[in-house]
C-alpha cells in the first residue's frame, strides 16, 4: 500500500473512532434528565467535536479527500440501541453504564489502530493518543455513577 492509502486508512480509523463516540453521545444525550450529568456529557461531547476537527484538518493538510463517517447502518443500530436500552430506563446508572460500554470499545479500538499503524504518522499518533487518553478518562469520569 502506498503512504497515502496508509495515511488515509489510519485517518479514517480515527475519524470513525470518534465519530462512534459522538453519534453515542448525541443518541444519548436527550435521554439524560438529571442536568449536571447532561452537562458532563455535553462536556464529552465538545471534546469529541474538537478530536473530530484535528482530523479533518490533517485530512486536508495531507490532501486526503473523503475521510469516511461510520456506515448508514452502524448509526441505526447505534440509536436502536440506545431507544430500545432506554424504553424503561433512563436514570445516570443506566446511561453511565451505556456510555462506559461505548467508551470502553473506543479505547480499544485506539490500541488495536496504533499496533496496526505503526510507523505512518507520528500526527495521526498524536492525535490517536489524544483519544485514547480523553476515552479513558472518560471511563474514569463515568464509573461513579454505577454506584
Amino acid at each position: 500500500m502506498e503512504k497515502t492509502e496508509l495515511l488515509q486508512d489510519y485517518v479514517n480509523a480515527i475519524y470513525q473512532n470518534i465519530n462512534a463516540g459522538l453519534q453515542a453521545i448525541e443518541d444519548i444525550l436527550p435521554k439524560i434528565q438529571d442536568d449536571g450529568f447532561k452537562n458532563l456529557v455535553a462536556e464529552m461531547q465538545d471534546k469529541y467535536y474538537s478530536l473530530s476537527k484535528e482530523c479533518e484538518v490533517y485530512a486536508k493538510s495531507e490532501d486526503i479527500k473523503g475521510i469516511k463517517d461510520n456506515s448508514w447502518f452502524e448509526k441505526v443500530k447505534m440509536w436502536m440501541g440506545v431507544n430500545m436500552s432506554t424504553i424503561t430506563d433512563k436514570s445516570n446508572r443506566k446511561i453511565a453504564e451505556m456510555l462506559l460500554l461505548d467508551t470502553f470499545m473506543g479505547y480499544l479500538t485506539c490500541i488495536k489502530d496504533a499496533a496496526d499503524h505503526r510507523d505512518i504518522s507520528r500526527e495521526l499518533d498524536e492525535i490517536l493518543e489524544k483519544l485514547k487518553n480523553f476515552q479513558k478518562s472518560n471511563i474514569q469520569t463515568l464509573i461513579p455513577y454505577l454506584n
